[in-house]
């Protein structure tokens, strides 16, 4: 498999390693729970708290995910 892409690295990290799979499942609740709160009109004073925390927790998810495909892409 080409390991030159970034798609192809997360692709094979998926099929391969199942911390990576979860973190990319917490990366897509985190995504449509802030899709959800985006969506309000007037969100309350929790939800804007939410929102920002979620936005905190997905980064750094996210940072996670890059780092575990750079590390693969490094050793592979």
């Amino acid at each position: 498999m080409d390991m030159s892409t970034p798609d192809a690295v997360r692709d094979e990290l998926i099929k391969s390693n199942q911390a990576f799979r979860e973190l990319v499942h917490q990366h897509q609740n985190y995504e449509q729970r802030l899709n959800e709160l985006a969506g309000l009109i007037y969100p309350s004073d929790d939800e804007q708290v939410e929102e920002s925390t979620l936005k905190k927790k997905k980064l750094l998810v996210k940072d996670e995910i890059y780092a575990m495909m750079h590390e693969y892409s490094v050793s592979h």
